[in-house]
C-alpha cells in the first residue's frame, strides 16, 4: 500500500505564483477585502475549487470585537460584517470552527459529505451543506507577538479538498498573515486616531503633520458644550453610574456632531470642543441641525433616567465663529492636535453665560448672521465678555 503523500512536499502552481503576487504586486492595494477577494478568484485559476472562504480578524475598535471578510464563489467583492463584542456568548460562536480555533485548536477540517450525525454539530456546517458544500477547513492566522486570527476554506467539489489542494493553501497562509497584518495595522492606526483625535485630524496627523507648531488657520464655526453639575454628580455617585451618565451624554450630543460634518476635537471632562469649518457653504447651519438633535437626544436620555429616578442633566452650549489656529501644540514628546485662538476663547466665554442667562444655547452675533434668515433666533441682549473689550450681542437658539 502507497505512503501517503507529504503534504509539505506537494507543488502546485500557487506556490510560486500568488504568493509571489501577494509579496510583490499587493504593496499599492489599500483595503483588504479587495486583496482576499482577487486571491480567492486567483486559487481558482490555479485549480484550487474554492468556493467559499473566510476571514476572521480580532480588532483593536471601540464598538467591534472583529470583522469578517467573505467571499463566495461568482462574488465580485468580498462582503464585511462587523462583529460585536458579546459574540462570544452567542451560538453562532460556541461550538464553531473559529471557537475551536482561538481555544488552541491548529486546524479544523470537517467533511461535509458524511453523516451528519457522526460530524461536529454547529448551524455553520448544516448551512454550508444546505449550499452544496462539500468540505471545510479552518486554520489560525498568526500574526506577530502571538496574536491568533482565522482563515477558512471550503469546496462544493466532490470528495472534497485533496491533498495538493491542502498542501496549497496551508503553504499561502505565512504570506496572507504578512499581508494582512500590514494592512490591519495600517486600518489600526487609522481607527486609533480617529477614535482619540477625529477623522480629519487623524488623516492629517497620518499624512506627516506630526511636528510640533505645525498647523494652518482655518475659518469655522466653534462648538462648546459643557454638562452642569457635573461635579456634584461625581462625588455622590458611584463610579460605574458616572462613567455611563457620561458615556450616554457624549452619545447624545456627539452623534449628531459627527452626523452634520462636524469634528470632535476634545473631551475635556464632562465638556467637548468641536468645529464646523467654514470650507463646508452649510457648516453654520449644519452645526444648528446637530444642535436640534443633540437637544432631542438629550431630552429623550433625560426621560429615561427619570424612570430611573435620576435627576435630568442640564448642559450649556457655545457657539462662535471666526479663525482658528489648527495644528499641533504641547510639549516635545507630547502633542496635542486642536484648535486655539480668541474664536474658541469666545465659544468657552458663552458656553459659560448660559448658565448665568438661563439659556442652554447660546451664539455670539458673528454666528448669528450666518444663519438668522434661516433660524428662529432669540435676541438675548449685549453682555460683557470676560476677556473681550467690548460687549457681545447674543442670541438664544431654542431649536
Amino acid at each position: 500500500m502507497d505512503a501517503p503523500p507529504n503534504i509539505d512536499s506537494v507543488t502546485t502552481p500557487l506556490d510560486g505564483d500568488i504568493v509571489h503576487w501577494l509579496t510583490n504586486d499587493t504593496r499599492d492595494a489599500r483595503f483588504l477585502d479587495n486583496i482576499f477577494a482577487e486571491m480567492c478568484v486567483r486559487l481558482q485559476r490555479a485549480g484550487i475549487p474554492v468556493k467559499r472562504a473566510t476571514l476572521h480578524l480580532l480588532i483593536h475598535h471601540p464598538q467591534w470585537l472583529g470583522a469578517r471578510i467573505m467571499w463566495a464563489d461568482g462574488m465580485r467583492e468580498a462582503e464585511i460584517a462587523r462583529v460585536d463584542y458579546d459574540v462570544r456568548e452567542r451560538s453562532e460562536f460556541i461550538g464553531s470552527a473559529a471557537n475551536e480555533i482561538l481555544d488552541g485548536a491548529t486546524e479544523v477540517r470537517e467533511n461535509l459529505e458524511r453523516d451528519p450525525s457522526l460530524g461536529r454539530k454547529h448551524a455553520l456546517y448544516d448551512e454550508l451543506r444546505a449550499n452544496g458544500l462539500t468540505e471545510y477547513v479552518a486554520w489560525p492566522l498568526y500574526h506577530t507577538l502571538g496574536k491568533r486570527h482565522i482563515v477558512t476554506f471550503a469546496t462544493d467539489r466532490a470528495g472534497g479538498f485533496e491533498d495538493a489542494h491542502v498542501a496549497g493553501l496551508k503553504k499561502l497562509l505565512p504570506t496572507l498573515a504578512l499581508v494582512s497584518e500590514i494592512r490591519m495595522k495600517n486600518r489600526l492606526a487609522r481607527t486609533l486616531l480617529e477614535t482619540y483625535v477625529g477623522s480629519h485630524a487623524g488623516e492629517l496627523i497620518l499624512a506627516g503633520a506630526t511636528r510640533r507648531g505645525s498647523g494652518t488657520t482655518v475659518r469655522a464655526a466653534i462648538m462648546i458644550c459643557d454638562l452642569r453639575d457635573f461635579t456634584r454628580i461625581s462625588d455622590n455617585w458611584p463610579r460605574d453610574d458616572v462613567i455611563e451618565l457620561l458615556n450616554d451624554y457624549f452619545d447624545a450630543i456627539s452623534e449628531p456632531v459627527a452626523r452634520h460634518g462636524g469634528e470632535i476635537l476634545k473631551f475635556m471632562g464632562d465638556g467637548l470642543l468641536a468645529i464646523f469649518p467654514l470650507t463646508e457653504p452649510s457648516a453654520c447651519a449644519n452645526l444648528l441641525h446637530a444642535v436640534t438633535e443633540a437637544r432631542q437626544a438629550m431630552a429623550a436620555l433625560n426621560e429615561k433616567n427619570g424612570e430611573i429616578g435620576r435627576e435630568p442633566l442640564n448642559y450649556g452650549v457655545g457657539v462662535h465663529v471666526g479663525d482658528v489656529m489648527y495644528g499641533n501644540i504641547g510639549s516635545r514628546s507630547r502633542l496635542d492636535f486642536t484648535v486655539i485662538g480668541p474664536a474658541v476663547n469666545m465659544a468657552s466665554r458663552l458656553e459659560a453665560l448660559t448658565k448665568q442667562l438661563g439659556r442652554t444655547v447660546l451664539l455670539s452675533r458673528a454666528f448669528a448672521e450666518f444663519v438668522e434668515r434661516d433660524f428662529d433666533l432669540e435676541r438675548v441682549g449685549e453682555y460683557p465678555v470676560r476677556g473681550f473689550s467690548d460687549p457681545i450681542e447674543l442670541f438664544a437658539y431654542h431649536g
